[in-house]
């Protein structure tokens, strides 16, 4: 319903000599862009119609690798501008988006600054937040931000893939896929991120030494909330970033099967505990390009998408890609010289109480703000946020 307001009174704006200074402070201010925050683009109003409820509850929720300062040197981002790379610029220009976007949840990746910036700025934008750092040496790590006033948290749980080294037994990887170069398709460019210097294979250690080659300090994070709603619905959020290395496959695949294993259980704990039936969402930067054994596996429990290769156990948890669900997979969601492709998702166990009901506008190929790659003026990181708006209908 439209609300009238009376017009405001103003007051005579008084003139004042302006000095070729201050026009050349304006010039400046006016010359540099801002970054871009995207839109939410609700689905096709025909499958809108069908899915909405009366009584649902909507939430938005955005996965966003930002990329972690620690990983910014000019000599690995030699086509971004140097002012975009400075932490003073980024910090400020990834809080501008995340504040403009102001998603119910955020999935963020590559935190680096977590208690010295996120967390404090983050709860004065009305965010609470749970964190983990990567193991060893890495400083950066998996958050997740939510509006405490939608929602609760109410149990969570951490993930340390290296807890896979434990796992082998007669020295085979656990889902042993040996590495295969057709699927060498993923991030070629990220891997110069991921430390100071570039890894070499000396640097890992034996690389035929299955301990060796699942020791890679990546993690996750899971975290069970309630929402604020009279319809006091359970949503499990789950925010991961695996192993970079295209060609490391194996790897990438048991984290992710070690990932799914991990949900089902937590899922069940939740259900048991809360007497519930939790929704089940799962971000994060996979480093998996659609299509290939890792993204197959994470969809082989939807019938609607069948694997095209056989996998050595069932999923236990259905999972749908939410934006494969509402408009196809973005061409890409990483933008360097080096590599520009799709490695980040949101992906949710479907049922009759969750649907995706829009989903965060991407750039594509020919717009001006991703020439020349990322981080730029425009973007702050390597990555452009994704995001999907759910809609939760009562049990």
């Amino acid at each position: 319903m439209l609300r009238a307001f009376p017009a405001l009174f103003r007051l005579p704006i008084p003139s004042f000599p302006i000095s070729n200074k201050t026009t050349s402070a304006f010039s400046r201010m006016s010359s540099t862009p801002s970054p871009k925050c995207p839109k939410f683009i609700p689905v096709e109003e025909s499958k809108i119609c069908s899915i909405s409820k009366a009584d649902g509850i909507r939430f938005s929720l955005v996965s966003y690798n930002i990329l972690a300062q620690v990983y910014v040197k000019s000599s690995l981002f030699p086509h971004s501008p140097s002012s975009c790379l400075r932490w003073k610029a980024r910090s400020q220009a990834i809080l501008s988006v995340v504040r403009n976007l102001g998603a119910d949840f955020f999935c963020l990746q590559e935190v680096d600054e977590y208690d010295s910036f996120y967390k404090g700025n983050m709860e004065s934008n009305g965010y609470s937040s749970t964190y983990i750092q990567r193991s060893g040496q890495k400083r950066d790590g998996c958050g997740i931000f939510y509006k405490h006033e939608m929602a609760d948290l109410v149990l969570e749980e951490k993930i340390e893939y290296n807890d896979l080294v434990n796992s082998i037994k007669d020295g085979n990887i656990p889902g042993d896929d040996k590495p295969n170069d057709k699927e060498a398709t993923g991030n070629e460019d990220a891997g110069s991120k991921n430390g100071s210097t570039v890894e070499t294979t000396q640097d890992r250690g034996d690389p035929n030494d299955p301990r060796v080659r699942l020791k890679r300090d990546c993690v996750g994070i899971m975290a069970a909330f309630k929402l604020k709603h009279p319809c006091n619905h359970f949503v499990i959020v789950a925010n991961t970033h695996l192993y970079w290395d295209p060609s490391w496959v194996d790897v990438k695949l048991a984290q992710a099967k070690y990932l799914v294993s991990r949900l089902a259980q937590f899922k069940t704990l939740v259900s048991d505990r809360f007497e519930c039936t939790p929704s089940l969402i799962v971000a994060g930067d996979f480093n998996s390009v659609p299509g290939d054994k890792v993204y197959q596996y994470l969809i082989s429990g939807n019938t609607s998408s069948a694997p095209t290769m056989d996998i050595l156990e069932d999923l236990p948890i259905p999972l749908c890609s939410t934006y494969a669900y509402t408009r196809g997979e973005p061409q890409f969601t990483n933008c360097t010289p080096g590599f520009t492709g799709t490695l980040d998702y949101i992906f949710f166990s479907p049922s009759d109480h969750i649907k995706p009901v829009s989903f965060l506008e991407l750039p594509g190929p020919d717009s001006s703000d991703v020439d020349g790659g990322l981080p730029n003026l425009f973007h702050p990181s390597d990555h452009l946020p994704v995001g999907v708006e759910f809609e939760i209908s009562r049990e």
